[in-house]
């Protein structure tokens, strides 16, 4: 790279306006970031509406986290081409028909039709991993915190949006509900789609060089090196999806009410943010992989604590550890592409990853309420969200040892 290229690069990023469009691009994500959370509180009400049981009642955010995650690459695909103005367009009108239509659904069929098509895959798919990939573009110091910054959005969005829908669940009733959140994505999120037409400079950071001699010493290669880091995706959000997706029903099994649930969803979610935040602030000194196994093991010792713990006042507990423990497992994907893949393939590669961590938020999902079927228990859906757990975690350790063997080796 050019002393001028690297020169251009060093003016446009950590600038301040970098950070005003990290701020444009956290709201985006709590706004949109709704159509994750939006069929999680509705999960009771679904199953009652339909007649359905615990299983078929999952499949609607089965199937939007397998839109999200499909639609999140395509759109960092058009992220690469023409920037995040376009997507974010896009998104916002999907969001505004695609709750529309949820709320005139008679059958389960159709409900899940505009959660998948609208809502997941052209809708909040592009207030993640997209977003994550632009804003990854501006920093170069602070890009541990920016990244973490805005995948902390959807982690807001379920914070504040779960106890406001169930509100208005019992108030009005879901269809109206649902209603009222496709317009308010409308009118937000528009104006500020536009905020961020600015494109950036996109050169390879240094670090990229380095990081094809590490790639080049293990003798992997690229592809397989994405291939790893999608399989560890998949394998952390299976174990991750338990606790998030089915706290509701689980605390409603128990006898607390889904609104007891949904407010430990939120507890939950809400200490997620400040994981990540803290996790943002470590991976600027230790990188993404030291990261990921952190935030890896911290979530599995988490997990075992809602084995021996069911009653009201230890379940906030245990949810408030989860939500400390893996806030920063997701982000630290993107930080760990960013540093072994050119810069210019960021919106696709980044995507393609987080991808992966979406679907194996919807396969854990959807399979947590199939053990359920089964045994009548969510005990075993925590021992199958442990073993995943394990996977992730030696992934994530054969990296970090690859890499310190890379190390020693002569140059």
């Amino acid at each position: 790279m050019s002393q001028t290229n690297s020169a251009t690069r060093l003016r446009e990023t950590d600038t301040a306006y970098a950070w005003w469009r990290l701020a444009v691009s956290l709201a985006l994500s709590t706004i949109g970031g709704i159509g994750l959370w939006s069929v999680v509180v509705v999960l009771p009400t679904i199953e009652a509406e339909f007649g359905i049981d615990r299983s078929d009642a999952s499949l609607p955010y089965t199937a939007t986290m397998v839109g999200f995650a499909i639609g999140g690459v395509l759109m960092g695909r058009l992220v690469d081409r023409f920037g995040i103005v376009v997507p974010l367009v896009i998104s916002a009108l999907m969001l505004g028909v695609g709750y529309f239509c949820a709320s005139q659904a008679t059958t389960l069929w159709q409900f899940i039709a505009a959660q998948a098509l609208l809502i997941g895959f052209l809708g909040s798919s592009v207030t993640f991993a997209p977003l994550v990939a632009d804003i990854s573009l501006w920093f170069t110091r602070r890009r541990g915190i920016a990244v973490a910054v805005v995948a902390s959005g959807n982690y807001l969005a379920g914070t504040i949006w779960p106890p406001i829908l169930q509100h208005a669940i019992e108030t009005v009733g879901w269809r109206q509900a649902h209603m009222g959140i496709g317009l308010m994505c409308v009118v937000t999120m528009l104006p500020m789609a536009f905020v961020l037409r600015r494109r950036a400079v996109v050169d390879d950071d240094p670090a990229t060089t380095s990081a094809q001699k590490y790639l080049s010493s293990l003798s992997i290669s690229p592809g397989k090196l994405q291939a790893l880091l999608i399989l560890a995706g998949l394998a952390c959000c299976i174990a991750m999806s338990m606790p998030q997706v089915h706290i509701v029903a689980y605390s409603g099994d128990l006898g607390y009410g889904a609104a007891r649930g949904a407010e430990m969803l939120s507890l939950m979610l809400g200490l997620g943010v400040v994981s990540r935040l803290i996790s943002g602030l470590i991976a600027d000194r230790i990188g993404g992989v030291a990261t990921l196994i952190l935030g890896s093991t911290l979530q599995c010792l988490a997990l075992l604590f809602y084995l021996p713990f069911d009653g009201l006042t230890p379940l906030y507990i245990v949810s408030a550890l989860f939500g400390l423990s893996q806030g920063g497992i997701v982000p630290s994907y993107a930080l760990i592409v960013r540093e072994y893949f050119p810069a210019r393939e960021a919106g696709a590669r980044v995507s393609l990853v987080l991808m992966a961590s979406v679907v194996g938020m919807a396969i854990g999902g959807w399979m947590s309420g199939e053990i359920y079927d089964l045994t009548g228990s969510y005990q075993a859906a925590f021992l199958n969200g442990i073993a995943w757990n394990l996977l992730n975690m030696s992934i994530a350790l054969w990296l970090l040892m690859g890499r310190r063997r890379a190390s020693l080796k002569p140059a």
